[in-house]
């Protein structure tokens, strides 16, 4: 029932019913999004349309109560809510394009994503963590200091680790006095946005520049060691297999210390430093700051455990 395809570049999955193969072609070159958005479309498409034809269903005939149908069949099946969520996503485009092209009415308006548990995944480090973490690794060689430099930047700046991994050496500029690191976003394009390099963050860095014989400009400011790919481009697997090396060395053995949780932990010391939300927000580039309230949450919980009133009452009897 299902083939493989190329559109544009990218693997799409179609169905082999001529006539919904034809449609979700139609509605993939409608799409003003990347090519591998195009094919995660494609890919949920096909979930929805195989889903149909095992409910036999016909899709002249899909009405509200079989989206809100189909969106329960995809938590009914084990699928996390972010997943089921963006199955939903591509329901919802391919209807709103439906309605606009006058082939269906869009059934799937107001079908309301999943909702998530609204925490994070990834442990903040303490301040006694942190400075274990660091204090760790050792820099009597150039791997070391490069892997001193990386963790350390993610510490400091909230970087995350595909920022770390595209940074270059020619980002590192000066603006009003100041050492920052411009970044290419998650998600973006240019180099526009920058992290301010205190000297903390800066030194270890110049440190393995130098044990390198500074790199030119256009490659990669953090490079592989291996013998392999010596001079590469570090990938995110490789900072993240980094970070978790050292945490493993520390005693932090936990699936929800990562990588990703060295940028949580910047977050939260902004707010455990006296930063206020707005701040907080600015130095994460959330553009959300719903999302920057998880971290004075985290704040909040540790002040509760810190003055627990259940240890009041422990030293009254």
């Amino acid at each position: 029932m299902v083939n493989i395809t190329e559109y544009k570049g990218a693997q799409v999955e179609t169905i082999t019913d001529p006539a919904i193969s034809q449609l979700m072609e139609s509605f993939l070159a409608s799409q003003d999004v990347k090519p591998s958005s195009r094919a995660l479309y494609g890919r949920t498409l096909k979930q929805y349309f195989n889903w149909i034809g095992r409910e036999h269903k016909r899709l002249q005939d899909i009405a509200r109560p079989d989206i809100l149908q189909y969106k329960q069949a995809l938590l009914d099946s084990g699928l996390s809510t972010l997943t089921a969520g963006s199955y939903l996503t591509a329901v919802r485009r391919f209807y709103e394009w439906a309605e606009a092209q006058k082939y269906y009415p869009n059934v799937a308006k107001g079908v309301k994503t999943p909702k998530r548990y609204k925490g994070f995944k990834k442990d903040p480090l303490s301040i006694d963590q942190v400075k274990q973490l660091l204090s760790s690794i050792e820099t009597a060689t150039p791997q070391g200091k490069r892997d001193y430099a990386i963790l350390n930047l993610l510490l400091r700046t909230g970087l995350r680790t595909i920022e770390a991994a595209r940074a270059n050496v020619e980002d590192i500029r000066h603006k009003a006095g100041e050492t920052v690191l411009h970044i290419q976003g998650k998600g973006e394009t240019d180099r526009e946005k920058y992290v301010l390099l205190t000297e903390k963050a800066y030194r270890p860095i110049v440190e393995y520049l130098e044990a390198v014989s500074f790199r030119k400009a256009g490659e990669p400011l953090f490079s592989s060691t291996s013998n392999n790919s010596r001079g590469g481009r570090l990938t995110t697997r490789a900072i993240s297999g980094i970070a978790k090396k050292y945490l493993r060395g520390i005693g932090l053995n936990s699936g929800r210390l990562t990588a990703h949780s060295l940028r949580h932990t910047a977050g939260v010391n902004v707010i455990r430093a006296g930063g206020d939300l707005y701040a907080a927000q600015l130095f994460m580039r959330h553009e959300d700051p719903a999302t920057t309230q998880l971290y004075l949450r985290t704040v909040e919980e540790e002040l509760r455990l810190k003055n627990a009133p259940e240890k009041l009452l422990d030293a009254m009897f």
